[in-house]
Formats: structure tokens, sequence, C-alpha cells
């Protein structure tokens, strides 16, 4: 069994009472574990290429941090993957700077769909783009629940897809191909974009009279 808590004073009490007043037995306790969460700091050094375990499938992607007022935004619901596509362009454009094309153009957020991480599609006149799109966002989800650092959430990341190469035929672009690549892809990228772990922090607000 897992037991969360706000941090460790808060987890010994949780456990104490559990112990003398609940279970009344000794329980086998591990070592208080902290959740960090992955980011990053810089845009790419370089383009990011990852070949299919079959050599016919290339994807070019780039990596640059998102920006904690997005990642705020994306947190407290007023940027997501329900809102109108056309809205959430001008959204990033008024608020944040964005083209408004690229805001149109993000594939997904991720982890589950709602994190505040995203893939931003910035190909021009790519073929089959959209067969392998399900693959890529797969590959996203689980790229952003499991960071390449230490296996934690990815927070305040951008993906850029640049541009891709596919066969021609679907049967040698499958899930199998291109969701391992895309993984590979978008680990790479973030390694070359000066990873960072992000601690948690206390978050208090007082008020005297």
């Amino acid at each position: 069994h897992i037991v969360a808590g706000a941090g460790e004073l808060h987890l010994e009490i949780c456990l104490k009472d559990l112990e003398e007043d609940h279970a009344c037995i000794e329980l086998i306790k591990s070592d208080p574990v902290v959740s960090y969460r992955e980011t990053v700091t810089d845009k790419s050094n370089q383009q990011c290429l990852s070949k299919s375990p079959n050599k016919h499938n290339r994807l070019y992607m780039t990596g640059e941090p998102l920006g904690e007022e997005i990642c705020h935004a994306i947190d407290e619901g007023e940027l997501g993957a329900k809102q109108d596509f056309k809205e959430r362009g001008r959204f990033l454009a008024d608020k944040h700077g964005w083209d408004v094309m690229e805001g149109r153009r993000i594939w997904c957020f991720g982890p589950e769909g709602t994190g505040p991480n995203v893939v931003v599609d910035t190909t021009k006149g790519v073929q089959y783009l959209n067969e392998i799109k399900d693959s890529v966002v797969a590959a996203f989800q689980w790229a952003t629940k499991e960071g390449v650092l230490c296996d934690e959430n990815m927070r305040g990341v951008r993906i850029n897809v640049e541009d891709v190469t596919l066969h021609a035929d679907a049967i040698h672009r499958g899930g199998g191909q291109i969701i391992p690549t895309a993984r590979r892809c978008f680990y790479a990228c973030f390694l070359t974009s000066t990873p960072g772990l992000l601690e948690p922090v206390y978050l208090c607000e007082i008020q005297a009279p």
C-alpha cells in the first residue's frame, strides 16, 4: 500500500495513528519517497532523428521549454485538449506570443492527456502524417509519464515535430514501428534541451490582521 502526504511530518503522524490506533500491529515501512518532475531549460541544440526498427520511417523533432505561465494555465484548466482548436490558438497567440497556427496544431497534452507538456506539429506538406498521429500521441503519453532522468512525470516540455519521412505502404508504418521510435525521439529532444529536475515546495498563504 502507498500512503501519500504533504511532507515527512504529515506521513509520520498518519503512520503513527494507523499503527497505534487503527491497526494495532507493527507496520513494515520503507523510507519516504519524494515525487520530482523532469523539465527542460533551453531549446534543443540540434534536430533529433529517430529511425523505426524496419528503417523505413524517420521522425525529426526538437524540444524546448513550454514556459511556467502556460504550465499554470494548463493546471488551472484555462488551456486543454477539450478546448476548440481555434480558441486555443487565439489564447496562446494573445497571451503567450505563440504563432496562431502552431497553437491550433497542438496534437496532445501529456501525461494522461491533461498534463503540462505538448506536442506541436510544425511540419509542412508531409504525406500520411495523420495516420501516425495516434501512435505519436501514445508514445508521448508514455514518455511524459516516465521521464528519461528518473522515471518521473515531465513538466513544461514542448516537442516540435519538424519533419517526418514515412513508408508509402501502411503495413510498414503501424504502431509497432512508430511508438518506440517516437518515444526515443522524445527522450533525445529532452536530453538535448538541457534537462533539469523540479522539486516540490510548500505553498503557504498567511493572512494577518
